[in-house]
């Protein structure tokens, strides 16, 4: 009997996207890779075991195709109608981060909560919930949003409550990127450009006034803009990132041959794998991986204009501003790796070491396939629906 409603199930269900799936895959596979060529050195200094973190970090990605599928089997109205218990979570979560003895802190940030084994980012589950509230918002409340100023109001205060309690962590380039997505789902929920013009310019004005008045990070900028005058003190970790990327030349010195990665370069297995995978495949290996990026946020946008097109309005919000965040992290990842921007703290998505982050890129992924699940559900009924219509209309005609 089991089997049978498994297979019926199975019918019922369509395929998700392969061409998602796939490249998802494939970063993930990669990441892998690079995790077990980029922390043998600092595995080996933490555990005495080369393998130590990549190990874990299979154990992360197991996890991360399980909650991917899982995300998949579930109805997006599920997440349109809870939209405030999400919203609740995770304040919730950013909040918890914050109390002493349950948030850890980490090179002088409380970003984590001690979960016994494991510590949870809290930013990383927290705007993933926040991003699903405001497309749920926006559907709900579209009108009130697309006409009058204080529509804005409320996702507003969401946005700026939020971007503060990750500020107080902090976490500057976890801010920047909520604050960034949700403007930017605004502006394709229909609100007025002229609403957000204001918003927009206290944000940025807030971000630069704070990236400047704050000790550590004007340290950051100052090796952002001459690591070479600061290598032994702020400029260090650029200048050992672009050293690495240097070292990459056309080819790469090989899988497993990087040689910054053997603790010349700080955070080699999380926030520079990047600088670390250009040193062994070089610029051709570096051009692979960016078509590989293109193309995720090129079918995950191209599954969200699906589902603009056929009126599911939740469904496109969210995946235009789940396709969006990870290209948006990704560019600032590698803009960080190469000293185009100053260091954010920010993973490379799926490749990247760590698990809080894997998990919610894996989530959003997950998140994707159920858009394109439910829109080729609705493409048959479509059909249907086109060709009843063609055949009464033959019918009056006749």
């Amino acid at each position: 009997m089991i089997r049978d409603r498994l297979a019926h199930y199975a019918l019922r269900t369509p395929m998700p996207d392969r061409w998602l799936a796939g490249l998802a895959v494939t970063l993930l596979l990669l990441g892998l890779v690079m995790v077990a060529s980029s922390s043998v050195a600092v595995a080996e200094q933490s555990s005495g075991g080369a393998l130590t973190l990549f190990w874990k970090q299979m154990v992360y990605a197991a996890l991360g195709v399980f909650v991917a599928a899982t995300l998949m089997q579930i109805p997006l109205a599920a997440f349109a109608q809870n939209g405030m218990l999400l919203l609740g979570v995770a304040f919730v979560l950013l909040l918890l981060v914050l109390v002493p003895g349950i948030g850890v802190e980490i090179n002088s940030a409380r970003r984590w909560i001690d979960l016994g084994p494991v510590n949870l980012q809290a930013s990383e589950p927290a705007r993933l919930a926040i991003v699903l509230y405001l497309a749920g918002f926006i559907v709900r409340r579209q009108l009130e949003v697309q006409h009058q100023f204080r529509g804005l109001l409320k996702p507003l205060l969401v946005i700026a409550l939020a971007c503060a309690l990750l500020l107080l962590q902090p976490d500057f380039g976890a801010a920047v990127i909520l604050a960034g997505i949700s403007f930017l789902m605004l502006f394709l929920g229909g609100v007025k450009l002229r609403y957000l013009v204001a918003p927009v310019l206290l944000t940025v004005g807030a971000f630069a006034v704070l990236a400047i008045t704050q000790p550590y990070r004007l340290r950051r900028l100052l090796g952002f803009s001459d690591p070479w005058q600061h290598v032994e003190s702020a400029g260090w970790q650029l200048s050992q990132s672009l050293i690495a990327i240097g070292r990459g030349g056309w080819f790469g010195e090989g899988l497993g041959n990087s040689l910054q990665k053997m603790l010349y370069l700080p955070e080699q297995h999380t926030d520079f794998i990047f600088a670390v995978y250009a040193e062994e495949f070089g610029l051709l290996g570096v051009l692979v991986i960016l078509a590989l990026y293109i193309a995720l946020w090129w079918r995950g946008v191209a599954i969200a204009a699906e589902a603009e097109a056929r009126g599911a309005r939740f469904a496109a919000y969210l995946g235009y501003a789940l396709s969006y965040w990870l290209a948006f992290q990704v560019l600032v990842n590698m803009a960080v790796n190469m000293g185009l921007l100053p260091t954010k703290g920010l993973t490379l998505p799926l490749m990247s070491y760590g698990g809080s982050s894997l998990l919610t890129v894996c989530a959003m992924v997950g998140l994707l396939l159920r858009i394109d699940v439910e829109n080729r559900a609705a493409a048959p009924a479509s059909a249907d629906d086109d060709s009843r219509r063609r055949v009464s209309r033959e019918g009056v005609t006749a």
